[in-house]
Order: structure tokens, then C-alpha cells, then sequence
């Protein structure tokens, strides 16, 4: 089974996904971030790097789906391959940081390897405010972040938002997170495992 945790930078993806996979004994497949060798330069210069890191998580989130689509276990993820086509890729091309040519480019080789592999059986998505994001943001406090254009957030929300409203290839669960503080409220984590458990097994 696979699970994937969407959401913008700073929702509380890679922390949700650590306390589920404790709560439910599952396997955890994380963002590789801290090891990203385009990323630090992608936040100086945006414009020069969106390509290259675009292929790289593209790259990296598709290694890991067609692992996922292979086992047995039950598999959480922290971001799934389709924010990088939906949300992030557009997001880029949209304020002129991605030429035409490369989007395009970068869409073909996307529409090519969601052929090849089957969707999550439950997408938990992280809503949040900018606010939020932007606290959480500067809380874990990562130098290659400190740079990052509060419009280039925005645009991430707006896509989010119109993705997650049209989304229909499976199971959808949807936390507010400026809401429901998972990480310091065991009542408000619990919420959110009960919520997982109805998707799942159908317990209402």
C-alpha cells in the first residue's frame, strides 16, 4: 500500500510523515533535500538552476514510486511525483524562471513515468496558511530557505489549491493544518490517524 503526504515547503510534510510511520509501524520514503546538490544554488539564482532541480526530484520521486509499486509493505511518502508537474514545475515557468522549452521538455518526461506507475491508494494533503508556512519556515531554521521569495509561496498555495480541487486518481484526505497543531497535541494527531484509518479501512 502507499501512502503520500502533500504539501507546501514548511506544512509539516517530513514530520507527519515521521510520526505516522512510528504510529502505524509503516516504511517511511522521505524527500531527499539535505542531500539535493542543486538546491542551495536553486534558491540563489532560481532562474539558472529550476530546470536542473526540477529533473532531479522528478528523477528521485520516480525511482522511489516504481520501488513503492514493487513492494509489499505498507509505504508512506513525503511528497508525491505529482507536486513537481502540478505544482512546482508550473509554478517556475509561470513567474519566468522556467523558459517554454524546458517546461515542455520537463512535462513529456513527466507524462511519461505516471504512465508507467500507479497512483497513491491515499494522498494526505497538508493545507496551510502563508503565514504558517513562513513560521515553520524560519523555525527549522535551513540557510538555503532564507531566501525564498514570499510570491514564489503564494504561487505554490494557488497551485496546490487548484490541484488538490481537481485531484481524482484515488483516496484524499485533506488536514488543515493551521488548525490542528499534529506535532505538540496528541488529541489533534489523533484526529488525524482516526481520519487515516476511515480512508483506509472504512471505520466512520
Amino acid at each position: 500500500m502507499h501512502i503520500a503526504v502533500a504539501g507546501n515547503i514548511g506544512s509539516g510534510k517530513t514530520t507527519l510523515t515521521r510520526m505516522l510511520t512510528k504510529h502505524f509501524n509503516w516504511t517511511p520514503k522521505y524527500e531527499s533535500v539535505d542531500f539535493n546538490p542543486y538546491l542551495s544554488d536553486f534558491y540563489s539564482d532560481m532562474e539558472r538552476w529550476s530546470f536542473n532541480i526540477q529533473i532531479y526530484f522528478l528523477n528521485k520521486r520516480f525511482v522511489d514510486v516504481v520501488e513503492i509499486n514493487k513492494s509489499n509493505e505498507v509505504i508512506i511518502q513525503d511528497r508525491s511525483i505529482y507536486e513537481d508537474a502540478c505544482i512546482f514545475a508550473p509554478n517556475l515557468h509561470a513567474m519566468g524562471l522556467m523558459s517554454s522549452r524546458d517546461f515542455e521538455n520537463y512535462s513529456s518526461l513527466f507524462d511519461l513515468m505516471v504512465s508507467l506507475v500507479k497512483a497513491p491508494d491515499l494522498l494526505i494533503y497538508l493545507r496551510s496558511s502563508i503565514p504558517h508556512l513562513v513560521s515553520n519556515i524560519q523555525k527549522r531554521g535551513r540557510e538555503y530557505e532564507s531566501s525564498i521569495r514570499l510570491d514564489y509561496l503564494k504561487g505554490l498555495n494557488e497551485l496546490y489549491e487548484k490541484w488538490i480541487n481537481g485531484y481524482k486518481d484515488g483516496k484524499l484526505l485533506i488536514i488543515d493544518v493551521d488548525t490542528l497543531n499534529f506535532e505538540e497535541n496528541p488529541n489533534d494527531f489523533s484526529t488525524i490517524t482516526d481520519k487515516i484509518e476511515a480512508q483506509l479501512h472504512g471505520l466512520f
